[in-house]
């Protein structure tokens, strides 16, 4: 942390490395005579060009590539460019109902080991006040002995469906290239029953025991919602101020703006601005649509919170986060419970020409893909919004809001306080870096050197 004081009542607080959180951004804030005069979230990782490079590429090679974007979320990865691909070629409508179970499935246990990781070992130690979950587990260790035992069924169920649980190799455009086994199946489901016991304490644990500051914001919130469920895979894309349009149509809805400050693209919804994605926007908009399970639990998570439905604090991510987890381990259990070996675990997807959008719900929010394919089923074009480029702009917003409330703390403090905030949006600032612009005299000078080097 960098902070300084001038002479002309300019005060300057900067955070080169936010700390646990995925990727590397830095936070900037600035206060003049008390007030706050500039925030931003200075996200300067490296962009990773992922759709530049999906170009001339094989449309079945997409989802082993763009699980290579994220090794806690590649899931949310694979799923939406599957779909997205299966819309350009046709297929979409011919998908068994096996491959849309074992899809959800794999989805639970990829929120599963996300939640669990982000709750317990990332943030949970800012609300104990505790300096990481080193320090924590010392006070703390049956619960960080519990989550971790979540988090491992989470990555257990992702490599029993999937292949592995870190980039997983088992997807395919069509489905799965392998069934898993009854017996390991079997085997799952009564781990997966412990731990949906277990997730359902500690979800008490974070209603009740923690202090959650209060934040109340006028948000946006946008989320896929489906008619029959919690959605994960499928759906519209919906908020609470009136947005209602297909994956299809999402950029008629929002908008990709270039701001100086960060590699990743700043999302905004078109005529309204900043929107939030992510658990608490899922929670607000389809509480009705949780496992019976979870839905039993959430009354007692709002009595010892004191607070109804809908959560407009983004503090209240944690919990919202936790009832996730038990939808998830519920959820799981129940196509665990039901599971057979198909007679094909993938449909045929011959190339064609073609587009398709789709868009699934990362742990982290919405994510949307879009690809166009040639007649020889290479990639013509490629698009990806990932869930924190969307997330950018309501996190300045938020901690704007915030650093009115804290001008008169000390520095450090002052800085807790805001990487506090930012982490209740989970950042995985690694998905989000898909931009880079050059200066023009860069370009200029590239081009002569090249046209050098030819003479």
């Amino acid at each position: 942390m960098n902070a300084s004081n001038t002479n002309d009542g300019t005060r300057t607080i900067r955070v080169g490395a936010l700390a646990r959180v995925e990727g590397e951004g830095a936070l900037h804030l600035t206060m003049r005579d008390g007030k706050v005069d500039q925030v931003m979230l200075d996200i300067y990782e490296p962009p990773r060009f992922f759709e530049a490079f999906l170009r001339g590429r094989d449309f079945m090679e997409v989802p082993d590539i763009t699980a290579r974007i994220c090794g806690i979320c590649p899931v949310a990865y694979q799923m939406s460019s599957c779909h997205a691909l299966e819309k350009a070629v046709g297929v979409f409508d011919q998908l068994d109902p096996w491959i849309h179970a074992m899809r959800t499935l794999l989805y639970c246990g990829e929120w599963i080991e996300s939640h669990v990781l982000h709750m317990f070992m990332l943030h949970l130690p800012d609300f104990l006040g505790y300096e990481s979950v080193i320090t924590m587990a010392v006070d703390h260790k049956p619960t960080v002995q519990r989550a971790l035992r979540i988090k491992k069924l989470g990555n257990a169920l992702v490599s029993a469906v999937a292949g592995r649980s870190v980039h997983p190799v088992g997807v395919r455009v069509g489905g799965f290239y392998h069934a898993m086994t009854p017996a390991l199946a079997e085997e799952l489901l009564e781990e997966t029953e412990i731990c949906l016991q277990e997730m359902a304490d500690l979800a008490l644990f974070l209603s009740q025991n923690v202090k959650y500051p209060d934040f109340d914001r006028d948000y946006e919130f946008v989320a896929l919602q489906s008619d029959d469920a919690y959605a994960m895979n499928l759906g519209r894309i919906v908020s609470n101020k009136g947005l209602k349009v297909e994956p299809e149509e999402y950029l008629t809805a929002i908008e990709e703006q270039h701001v100086p400050h960060s590699t990743a693209l700043h999302s905004t919804i078109r005529g309204r601005g900043a929107y939030h994605v992510g658990p608490l926007a899922r929670l607000n908009l389809n509480a009705e649509r949780l496992h019976p399970i979870a839905a039993q639990l959430l009354p007692q998570l709002c009595a010892a919170l004191d607070r109804t439905l809908p959560w407009n604090n983004s503090f209240l991510s944690l919990p919202a986060r936790a009832i996730e987890t038990v939808h998830a381990l519920a959820l799981a259990a129940d196509l665990l419970r039901a599971y057979t070996v198909p007679t094909r675990s993938f449909i045929p997807c011959p190339p064609r020409a073609g587009a398709g959008a789709h868009a699934t719900e990362a742990p982290r929010g919405v994510i949307w893909h879009r690809y166009e394919v040639n007649d020889d089923g290479s990639v013509a074009r490629a698009h990806i919004i990932p869930p924190t480029s969307q997330n950018q702009a309501q996190i300045e917003l938020d901690l704007r809001a915030l650093a009115e409330t804290i001008t008169s703390l000390d520095d450090e403090a002052a800085c807790l306080r805001c990487e506090h905030l930012i982490r209740n949006y989970d950042p995985c600032i690694s998905c989000s870096v898909h931009f880079l612009k050059f200066h023009r005299r860069w370009i200029h000078s590239q081009l002569e050197g090249a046209a050098h080097a030819t003479e």
